[in-house]
């Protein structure tokens, strides 16, 4: 595949970029700018996917007969780095990136036809119900019961670490049905509504201070089994199927966008000595080295690209680059905490809310930069922790 850009990319990035211009208003640019996971709050990402789908850029990764873009692969390439750059809302990556791709290869024409469009439009907000007390990197191993009950399931358990679950009115989720063999042979995949009468949504609020991941609950919840995606039983191949797209994406664009931010923010900080910290010659050799990693990054994402092109899925490369991603992540989180210093210690959640009058403690550059760090201490963790997705490539790529 050509990486290098021909007059058509060049234009379509001088499109992408007019429309940024026009349509990311200042206050999504600092809901995008202000958000410390890869979620930014519903209000706004929201009010960016509505925006999106009006012009019709709201899933360029899905097929054109389902509303996607028809962009090509460099095409949606320039529109990540493009948004990454300029600090756009993150859109809830739940419906759009996660659960549409599972329905188009799994679900029923009616299933579909009723959810693909509601997706595309904001009209269901999705939550995922996977991990559960102590079944999270070993998912195989858990235990929400869904005993079958003429045309329902029946749940009883609970699920933890529920991202925006406080915010969603749908939920697709994994539940046992078969309690002999396998584990795996007994996992179904279930669609439900968060309004079901017996779940029970209870927060969790992290080391940030944010209130983005929960418990739910389940006693006796009825779901129609016409709401299983998949055969019974087999919802392990189904998710499976779901976690390539959980685990890859492209990182090197917010990634360089991250080392660039570092890079500013030790340009106007100081040293022990006094002197700018980008001067610091142990500074920026970690800098200089995790912006090669980045760089590496890059051009692993462009081989995946070059067999996204060919009509492939991205396989146990997405293992790599969501361990690399995630790792280059904490990197870059770490030199950002160094290099603000001292104002590390402020908790800021207030001033860091989006239209908050609440002047921050130190340069503006100084919120993000702890919680960002430490939400981002789970990324190597879910979706699969890194050491499980080290597993599959010794197995699936080196044949160990």
């Amino acid at each position: 595949m050509d990486l290098n850009f021909t007059r058509e990319d060049a234009a379509f990035r001088d499109e992408v970029r007019a429309f940024l211009d026009e349509k990311l208003t200042p206050e999504l640019k600092e809901a995008g700018s202000l958000t410390t996971s890869v979620f930014t709050d519903k209000k706004w990402n929201l009010a960016w996917q509505k925006i999106l789908y009006e012009k019709g850029w709201v899933a360029p990764a899905w097929p054109v007969e389902y509303g996607g873009t028809g962009w090509t692969e460099m095409q949606k390439y320039i529109w990540a780095s493009e948004c990454a750059r300029y600090g756009t809302p993150h859109l809830s990556p739940m419906g759009l990136r996660m659960c549409a791709p599972v329905l188009m290869k799994y679900g029923t024409p009616e299933q579909k036809a009723f959810f693909l469009p509601r997706i595309l439009k904001g009209e269901d907000y999705w939550c995922q119900g996977y991990s559960e007390p102590g079944s999270g990197s070993d998912l195989a191993s858990l235990q929400l019961r869904a005993v079958s009950d003429g045309d329902d399931y029946v749940l009883n358990g609970s699920k933890i670490w529920t991202t925006h679950a406080h915010f969603a009115n749908r939920m697709f989720c994994l539940v046992r049905t078969k309690w002999d063999g396998k584990p795996q042979e007994g996992i179904t995949f279930i669609l439900l509504e968060m309004n079901t009468p017996g779940i029970k949504v209870e927060p969790i609020i992290t080391l940030a201070g944010e209130h983005e991941v929960n418990q739910v609950f389940f006693d006796e919840v009825r779901v129609p089994k016409t709401n299983r995606v998949g055969p019974e039983h087999e919802g392990w191949t189904v998710a499976k199927y779901l976690l390539e797209f959980e685990r890859g994406g492209a990182y090197a664009a917010g990634l360089a966008v991250g080392i660039e931010k570092v890079r500013s923010i030790a340009s106007a900080e100081r040293s022990s000595d006094g002197d700018r910290l980008i001067d610091d010659p142990s500074f920026r050799r970690k800098l200089d080295e995790t912006e090669i990693a980045v760089k590496a990054m890059e051009i692993t994402e462009h081989r995946v690209m070059s067999e996204l092109a060919g009509g492939k899925n991205p396989g146990p490369a997405s293992s790599m680059l969501k361990t690399r991603g995630t790792e280059t992540t904490q990197a870059i989180d770490e030199l950002a905490v160094e290099a603000i210093a001292f104002y590390a210690n402020a908790d800021q959640h207030d001033a860091r809310q989006p239209g908050s009058n609440v002047a921050p403690i130190g340069p503006a550059h100084g919120l993000t930069a702890v919680p960002r760090y430490l939400n981002n201490r789970a990324a190597s963790i879910y979706g699969g922790s890194n050491e499980i997705q080290r597993g599959i490539m010794a197995k699936l790529v080196l044949g160990l």
